[in-house]
């Protein structure tokens, strides 16, 4: 039988209230262990325990150049949280291969590490997040502290190494175009690692990115000079409505559609500007129609809405129109807005459990 305790107002249930607080608690060892793996990632912790098998402190610290006894209470917090495993006899702690998978590289499809930096600039932006709340007026993209420019292409960096080339150009009909020769524009191309992918796949065909955030343009273009790509891949600093129409086979949206003012008017302007017979393909985070559907099934639904409630959803609202559609907008509502700007053809080609794709024709 449950203890109560009166209060002026209301009667507590003790022990609903102290299995909150333990719920509560979880989370705060989640947020602040979050800082721990940006930490375990920037100082090549991770990496170094994957490789080494068991490691005392000193010899992680030996490994990575840094202090031991700094290192010891890292690890004794990663073992505290069920990241490490720690050997009681001999003072070791280890990364099993299946959690190294998720934290100790950008190449495996279940790497998270990425992600990390996304919540620690959510931190540091609270106070700017808290004002959009207070005035409606969003906060733009190049506001956002610098760290959700990297952890936004490794997070999603891990999805397009995966599933871009192998299953989603496939699913999408486009390995003949693109190996035959295909003009290709993606808008909100950020940092550029998709069509860097797309062209060293397929030499044949022609890439330009856009993107209104020009330290991530500056940063592709340095991309494209490094890998040899120059004459086939440009990046150029243009708005989603703003950039040339010059009849292209294939304009595509990599996690950007949800962030844009105005979806509508970007989608029209891509119908605008592809050739006939051209395809839009539009990559998204995947969630479903309804809230509690998306709750009950989508194991990420918490931490992205959290990314839409600080990046994405102020993001648009600082600009024209300010849809706010947000990063679970879900399949639904993404084809009204296309169908609406003029894409009666509009089918889901594939999903992760993160993503899905879809294709849409004029």
């Amino acid at each position: 039988m449950s203890q109560h305790t009166t209060h002026p107002e209301t009667e507590l249930d003790v022990d609903a209230m102290q299995e909150f607080a333990v719920r509560v608690l979880g989370m705060l060892t989640g947020g602040s262990t979050v800082a721990m793996i940006v930490l375990g990632d920037r100082l090549g912790l991770y990496r170094a325990l994957a490789a080494g098998g068991s490691l005392g402190a000193a010899d992680l610290a030996a490994a990575t150049g840094t202090n031991e006894r700094l290192v010891l209470e890292w690890l004794s917090q990663q073992a505290a949280v069920g990241i490490v495993e720690h050997d009681p006899s001999t003072g070791a702690f280890s990364l099993p291969a299946e959690r190294a998978a998720v934290l100790a590289t950008d190449h495996s499809p279940a790497s998270l590490v990425g992600a990390a930096p996304m919540v620690c600039g959510m931190y540091r932006r609270v106070d700017e997040i808290a004002e959009a709340f207070r005035t409606g007026r969003g906060l733009a993209w190049g506001a956002q502290d610098p760290t959700l420019f990297e952890a936004t292409e490794r997070f999603f960096g891990a999805a397009y190494r995966t599933f871009l080339l192998p299953e989603w150009v496939p699913a999408l009909g486009l390995e003949e175009r693109l190996t035959a020769g295909a003009h290709v524009a993606d808008v909100g191309c950020g940092r550029g690692l998709p069509l860097v992918l797309l062209a060293e796949a397929f030499p044949g065909s022609r890439f330009v990115g856009y993107d209104s955030h020009e330290p991530s343009v500056d940063l592709a273009r340095r991309r494209v000079a490094d890998a040899g790509l120059e004459g086939r891949v440009r990046f150029e600093v243009a708005d989603s409505t703003g950039y040339p129409a010059e009849g292209y086979d294939v304009i595509t949206f990599f996690d950007s559609f949800h962030d844009l003012g105005d979806p509508r008017g970007a989608a029209e302007h891509a119908r605008r500007a592809l050739a006939p017979g051209g395809t839009l393909a539009l990559v998204e985070p995947r969630a479903a129609d309804d809230l509690a559907t998306t709750i009950a099934t989508m194991p990420a639904a918490g931490f992205a809405f959290a990314s839409s409630t600080a990046f994405c959803t102020p993001g648009s609202q600082s600009q024209p129109v300010g849809a706010g559609l947000g990063a679970q907008a879900g399949e639904g509502r993404l084809r009204s807005v296309l169908e609406d700007a003029g894409f009666p053809t509009v089918r889901r080609v594939a999903e992760t459990p993160f993503h899905l794709v879809l294709e849409a024709r004029p």
